[in-house]
């Protein structure tokens, strides 16, 4: 939709949760969706199968209804992943008849989408126990079904209540009875939350991998599992539509939700499913009509055919991209998709990417040969390949028969490089194409440069017209990115009306490379480092937990560069190693070294062209480096390739601390693991924003804006640039506020606190609850921005003690609530808990054991209740040993006067797990030795594996579709008890 505008509600009257539901149905209702009085699954099945009928056009037996169920829409041991894959990729099953015959029996047509047939259903009941019910009681809002399926939930809730509730409550029905019975809404592909106001939408990977998390499976990336990875529905223009009459006019339009579900949806090759956003579909949309227009109005090989898309750094450009590849691969007049990127490691980055959207859907080319190899074969749909070798191509194959075809050319970053003779070159030799780039910081003529150098062509000058934009303000905004907090840090006291420009242009070397500047720098950061990096905190990061971020340190040249890593290495010499930074080096000779007008020059990958100082000087760090990390890397050209590439995945994964650049990773480099730049560098307009953006990719709520650290007067380079790439208005929104501001309000909460909630006074009341977590909760997310200031430190107004007692009042109002019970959950659906923030300071193992050895040694003097006291404080505190408090405890009360308290600790816990293993297979009759592998395998690799074949080798027999029923709820109780068992014992000996 190119432009919404909302109708002028004039209802001023209360509205019901009742009433907005009634409101809701009424407008799909209005769009042609059919509505029925669903309440159980035997209806639900029933027009499941009226519906396949008429989309398969045949009529199925009752055995063969029954076989199709078991054998593909129903399987027995199938979850969310499995009937996910169904819909986006297995949507056609060759059924085998009871004659004998086959017939292919469609799930959806994703040819023909208005053949398919849309009907909500309401108040969906789900019981607890019986033939097809749930662990607990359900009652489900409203669903939509496309053909009889459940492909999209929606949740409401009354106005006034925040919409979080509605996204936990989908958490609790996915842990008690998506899966009962035959397990049909674990076909749910979309949910919509919404409390009339607000609306966001999102798919069931985050709802998936949400539940995991809270389950302690640290193996699940904590990459699109949480209320931030939900998204705003918007028009064209970037508005978004929040309310769900709105909502339901263009999101729910039937062509709308059929194309997103059909179209605008891409399932990784990880099993994830992502649901595009909707300036990623514009986009993609946009691409696909010019090539459509330009085909028709023959206008291929010229700028009128191809456009730009302008979606700020760190918007998801790449999914985009993808998206609009592969959909172009299918149009029956494109011959062959090119993706061209501009640089090597780039290539490498944007493979792996496409390999994870969908395993092989392209192929990149190493080499030139290989690159005219695929472009010649017409089953190589897509061609990734780099800017370069492209080049040489056209110039070396002059008579390639791909130059006569429809090509479709998509330039991933629209660089400097791609504006000059390749460009040229490449557009000359290719006779019938579209050409399309996408870019976060255009060219534009503001930022085309001069300074000695040639004016650049701007990017619509290169490219064609501009198809979308999305501004750093609207990913902002949107919470697609994270805001910047900047620190300008004076590195140099200089005489009165005398400026920074001017001491550059007196003499830069002597101000600038001062050993005691740069020994002041390191200094500094080395003292903020983990402060800025948030160490005290610890996250999940793949199958690992890791301890805070990590950072890029920018410099204005290789001299440079070189003194800092020097002089890094000269402070950490008498550091223990445990305690050191980890601190790399990367750089290569570019042709310019000095930035004019914003740009960071391209920087070669061969470290050929370094002078020989600058290239022994590498060959050193790298040396370094090898014996950090057990590498063989060096400055050869293979060499220095496979250090950057190596370099760059140690920053992805927080194996490194700091890597120091000149140019490099400063643009196309994404690691969300990083969040502090710190600049010694004049960085401005578009080359500025792609450096700062490397910080502000989304992670977890623990990383909550990007972190810039500059120790030159950029602040009028900061504003202009923000300005330029956003609107006028940006700079309020891309920064944050000042720390006075935050404090104030940090401080008035704390007040509040401590005079309406006293630590020694019981919170009697379900209003008093809601309120008291409303309250601690604003606290936590103040102080997670505030830790990063330097004037916290001595600022904090909760003790340590206050700040214990507090969490552990706030985790036990937690637990109450979330706990199932046969009653309805009055106060939970009114409440929002940071229980991630409150992760942040967990108190470990490690640090119950000192208390523990402590309280041994107090214990001879008989003085021993306030060491006891401030064990179980520490417990309380602490989420992940909540569920081992009657573990440790047993063990603080049984521990010996006299040896080891770690290995007294670990025999314990070896035999106290055993026993209760043993029983827990006894209690559930499963098999012993399967079990055992089972939870070995568990501790192993941080996760429980609730999924595929391995659980049902631990269950005895038994049929899904038995009569009586017990398969599912048998499955759903095992494995809660192994869950509860797994989270006990994690971590523990």
């Amino acid at each position: 939709m190119a432009e919404f505008t909302p109708d002028p509600s004039a209802v001023a009257a209360y509205q019901s949760e009742a009433a907005l539901e009634a409101e809701f149905i009424r407008l799909l209702q209005g769009q042609a969706y059919e509505y029925l009085t669903v309440r159980t699954e035997a209806d639900l099945l029933a027009n499941l199968r009226v519906q396949l009928q008429a989309l398969n056009q045949v009529e199925f037996s009752d055995d063969e209804w029954q076989r199709l169920l078991s054998e593909y829409i129903a399987g027995a041991n199938d979850g969310t992943v499995n009937k996910t894959v169904r819909i986006q990729e297995d949507h056609v099953y060759a059924f085998r008849r009871d004659d004998g015959s086959t017939k292919n029996i469609a799930l959806i047509d994703k040819k023909s989408i208005h053949n398919n047939r849309l009907q909500v259903i309401n108040q969906y009941e789900v019981e607890q126990g019986g033939e097809a019910g749930g662990a607990y009681a359900n009652r489900y809002d409203v669903t939509i079904l496309v053909n009889g399926l459940p492909l999209v939930h929606v949740e409401l809730k009354r106005r006034g209540i925040d919409i979080r509730e509605a996204f936990n409550q989908i958490d609790r029905y996915q842990r008690h009875s998506f899966w009962a019975g035959s397990g049909l809404f674990d076909y749910v592909q979309l949910f919509v939350i919404s409390n009339g106001t607000l609306t966001k939408y999102y798919s069931n990977t985050t709802r998936r991998q949400h539940v995991e998390d809270a389950r302690g499976q640290q193996r699940v990336k904590k990459s699109s599992n949480s209320f931030e990875f939900t998204s705003w529905w918007a028009d064209a223009s970037n508005t978004p539509i929040r309310d769900l009459v709105g909502f339901t006019k263009t999101f729910f339009a039937k062509h709308a939700l059929l194309a997103i579900l059909t179209r605008y949806c891409v399932l990784t090759a990880d099993r994830q499913l992502l649901v595009m956003r909707p300036y990623q579909i514009v986009a993609t949309e946009r691409i696909l009509q010019r090539i459509e227009i330009a085909t028709n109005y023959k206008q291929l090989g010229t700028t009128a055919a191809g456009g730009y898309v302008w979606h700020t750094t760190g918007s998801g450009k790449t999914l985009t991209s993808f998206k609009a590849a592969q959909l172009a691969s299918r149009l029956p007049s494109v011959d062959k998709v090119l993706f061209v990127v501009d640089r090597k490691d780039l290539d490498w980055q944007t493979q792996r990417e496409y390999d994870r959207f969908e395993k092989g859907a392209a192929n990149a080319s190493t080499s030139t040969a290989e690159l005219s190899k695929n472009l010649a074969d017409p089953e190589r749909r897509i061609v990734i390949t780099t800017i370069q070798k492209l080049a040489r191509l056209v110039q070396s194959q002059k008579g390639h028969s791909i130059y006569d075809g429809h090509v479709v050319l998509i330039f991933d970053e629209c660089h400097r490089s791609q504006f000059g003779d390749m460009h040229t070159s490449i557009t000359k030799a290719f006779k019938r194409y579209n050409l399309f780039g996408f870019t976060g910081t255009p060219i534009f003529a503001e930022n085309a440069g001069s300074g000695g150098k040639p004016l650049l062509k701007t990017t619509e000058q290169a490219f064609g017209e501009k198809l979308h934009t999305y501004t750093i303000v609207d990913a902002i905004t949107d919470k697609n990115v994270l805001p910047f907090r900047i620190d300008y840090v004076n590195t140099i006291t200089m005489p009165e009306g005398l400026t920074d420009k001017q001491v550059a242009a007196i003499d830069t070397e002597k101000a600038l490379l001062d050993p005691t500047r740069i020994g002041n720098i390191v200094e500094y950061i080395l003292e903020h480092f983990d402060q800025k990096t948030r160490r005290s905190e610890n996250y999940a990061l793949g199958e690992r937990r890791v301890r805070g971020f990590n950072a890029l340190f920018a410099t204005a040249s290789i001299e440079a560069a070189k003194r800092y890593y020097a002089a890094f290495q000269t402070m950490q010499a008498g550091i223990p190693d445990a305690q050191r930074l980890k601190v790399g080096i990367i750089y290569s000779f570019a042709a310019n070294e000095a930035e004019v007008d914003g740009f960071l020059d391209e920087e070669g990958f061969d470290a050929a062209g370094l002078d020989l100082p600058s290239r022994e000087f590498l060959d050193a760090a790298i040396a370094d480096y090898n014996r950090l990390f057990g590498t063989q890397w060096d400055t050869s050209s293979n060499g220095f390739a496979g250090y950057y590439t190596d370099l760059s995945k140690r920053l992805k994964n927080r194996e490194i601390d700091l890597v120091i650049v000149v140019n490099m990773f400063l643009t196309g480099f994404d690691a969300t693991t990083l969040n502090t730049l710190w600049v010694d560098k004049n960085l401005r307009s578009h080359g500025l924003i792609q450096a700062y953006s490397r910080t502000n990719r989304i992670l977890n709520s623990v990383k909550t804006y990007g972190n810039i650290v500059s120790f030159r007067d950029l602040e009028k380079q900061t504003n202009d640039a923000i300005a330029l790439f956003g609107n006028k208005n940006a700079r309020g929104v891309v920064l944050l506020k000042p720390y006075g501001e935050y404090y104030a309000e940090y401080s008035a909460l704390v007040t509040d606190l401590l005079e309406r909630f006293p630590v020694e006074v019981p919170i009697v009341g379900e209003e008093a609850q809601r309120e008291f977590v409303a309250l601690l909760g604003s606290i936590l997310r103040l102080e997670n921005i505030l830790t990063s200031f330097d004037d916290f430190e001595t600022d904090e107004l909760l003790t340590a003690r206050q700040k214990q007692d507090y969490r552990s009042i706030y985790l036990d109002i937690y637990a109450s609530i979330r706990r199932p019970t046969d009653e309805k959950e009055v106060i939970n659906d009114d409440l929002t808990f940071e229980i991630e923030l409150i992760k942040q300071v967990e108190i470990t193992v490690d640090y119950i054991l000192l208390l523990v050895q402590k309280y041994r040694d107090e214990r001879g003097d008989g003085d021993d209740s306030e060491v006891r006291a401030q064990i179980s404080r520490a417990i309380d505190a602490s989420p992940s040993l909540r569920n081992k408090k009657e573990l440790i405890e047993a063990f603080v009360d049984r521990v010996s006067a006299n040896g080891a308290v770690d290995e007294e600790w670990t025999a314990y816990v070896a035999a106290r797990r055993d026993a209760e293993l043993t029983q827990l297979i006894a209690d559930e009759s499963l098999h012993p030795d399967a079990t055992r592998e089972f939870i070995d395998r568990a501790f192993r690799d941080g996760a429980l594996q609730t999924s595929g074949v391995a659980i049902t080798r631990v269950l005895p027999p038994a049929s899904r579709f038995a009569p009586d029923g017990a398969h599912a709820a048998k499955k759903q109780r095992v494995l809660e008890r192994l869950g509860e068992f797994f989270e006990r014992y994690f971590g523990l000996g």
